[in-house]
């Protein structure tokens, strides 16, 4: 029998599942906390994932969306050709964003990323993903005007997401926009070649109110 295809009920379940990894572990996912994340009759996330492996893949491609989604709206915000100082502001805004608005959201990748070293199907849903992830960005930098190769973007994307885990896990106090566009400069002028910038670590930029 076909899974339902609610496709509203689907990220419905799926978003509730990556608060529960993004807040209290994996360990605590289970069909049963996914219904009552949702506010949703027991057996409906069952009803849509057969095993707690659907559910995970199903979580992981619902960040997924979620991520190309914000980047794809934040470049639209560029009008012209994008120059890497550009780029950089971009990475640098979404950096943040991410490790501020939707940090929730990225531990639960995090999560996921540990669990997939021990679940091979998972870890083939995740590759898979990050493929579609490389595509789209890649696509998204030509819309940009950037001549960046498929080898620089994911250079930028592996860098993206080795930060964030540095700031998801650090000191909130460490997480401001000076820092987070410092972070991508370096990124960017890193990958595309430039002097870097002359600034600190994000751990040495003064907090709020000093």
């Amino acid at each position: 029998m076909a899974p339902p295809r609610n496709t509203r009920r689907r990220d419905q379940l799926a978003d509730a599942a990556i608060e529960i990894l993004g807040t209290v572990g994996i360990h605590k996912l289970s069909h049963r906390s996914v219904d009552e994340r949702a506010g949703l009759p027991h057996g409906t996330a069952s009803n849509y994932f057969a095993r707690r492996e659907d559910l995970l893949t199903a979580a992981a491609a619902r960040v997924a969306e979620l991520h190309v989604a914000g980047m794809a709206a934040a470049d639209r915000e560029v009008t012209g050709p994008a120059d890497p100082d550009q780029l950089a502001e971009l990475i640098g805004a979404y950096l943040l964003a991410s490790a501020t608005r939707h940090r929730t959201r990225y531990l639960a990748v995090y999560e996921l990323t540990l669990e997939a070293t021990r679940q091979p199907a998972l870890a083939g849903a995740m590759a898979q993903l990050g493929l579609a992830a490389l595509e789209s960005t890649v696509a998204e930098h030509r819309a940009l005007g950037l001549p960046t190769t498929p080898e620089q973007v994911q250079a930028l994307m592996t860098l993206f997401g080795g930060t964030l885990l540095t700031l998801v896990t650090g000191p909130p106090a460490a997480i401001t926009p000076q820092a987070t566009l410092a972070l991508a400069r370096y990124m960017v002028r890193g990958v595309l070649g430039g002097e870097s910038p002359n600034l600190r670590s994000p751990h040495d930029q003064p907090g709020p109110g000093r």
